[in-house]
């Protein structure tokens, strides 16, 4: 749960970096040229490679920009934060986040909404009881963790 927990987490950020989401697909083939200025503002780190790139990080960006446009300076701050986390992650914690993402993606909406569920307890607890269980978690070998999720998994469904 702990991985699939950071996954949403830290997968925000990665929406981010690919750019939000939201614009017509007709838009993918559009010549930087053709971008109206908000977009060609937003988006001018890529101006130079903008014809290099694959048609659907180029829509990701056009539709990430729109986001951006729609946000309140408040939720472009916190963006701009979990860019940084972002961008302060190794290659490899990076490829590991996208992987988790994706999977959590591929999972039914009822098992999505479980782990929102669950993410919401954690986060509702006192911040010395979520620090007790990350410590607990990470102490805990794959056999210990798998045995814990079951349990939880278990304790759940009877008091359903």
């Amino acid at each position: 749960m702990n991985w699939i927990l950071l996954a949403a987490r830290k997968g925000l950020s990665s929406l981010v970096v690919y750019g939000l989401l939201a614009i017509p697909f007709a838009a993918l083939a559009q010549p930087w040229n053709e971008l109206e200025a908000d977009q060609q503002r937003i988006l001018k780190p890529f101006e130079s490679r903008w014809s290099e790139l694959p048609e659907d990080k180029r829509a990701r960006l056009l539709r990430g920009a729109e986001r951006w446009q729609k946000m309140t300076p408040e939720q472009r701050s916190m963006m701009q934060e979990r860019f940084k986390r972002w961008q302060a992650l190794s290659p490899r914690q990076r490829d590991a986040i996208r992987l988790r993402f994706d999977k959590f993606q591929k999972l039914s909406p009822t098992q999505k909404a479980k782990i929102r569920n669950a993410f919401k307890r954690f986060k509702n607890l006192p911040p010395d009881k979520r620090k007790k269980l990350r410590q607990r978690w990470r102490k805990m070998t794959p056999e210990q963790r798998k045995r814990w999720l079951l349990y939880l998994r278990h304790r759940r469904d009877s008091n359903s």
